[in-house]
């Protein structure tokens, strides 16, 4: 499976994440232990969403999807 996750920060929530991973559990540890850049300076993060597909380029269209503005829209709407 692939999936497709949503994080917001818990120190500070106005601040989200979309990102895509095989192994959700080891990537919100990652994203917690401040291994990514993007997210380091946030955290902790806690997983507010995620959603899976049985395929990578599904999984990664969606992901392309919800950074753009409609799918933001989408998101903010339905997700968080």
């Amino acid at each position: 499976m692939y999936y497709v996750y949503l994080l917001r920060s818990s120190a500070h929530p106005a601040q989200r994440y979309v990102g895509f991973t095989s192994d959700l559990r080891k990537r919100l540890k990652s994203h917690n232990e401040g291994a990514s850049t993007h997210t380091a300076k946030y955290r902790p993060w806690e997983l507010v969403t995620y959603l899976g597909f049985n395929t990578e380029r599904k999984a990664r269209e969606f992901e392309y999807y919800l950074k753009t503005g409609s799918g933001q829209a989408f998101a903010n709407k339905r997700l968080w």
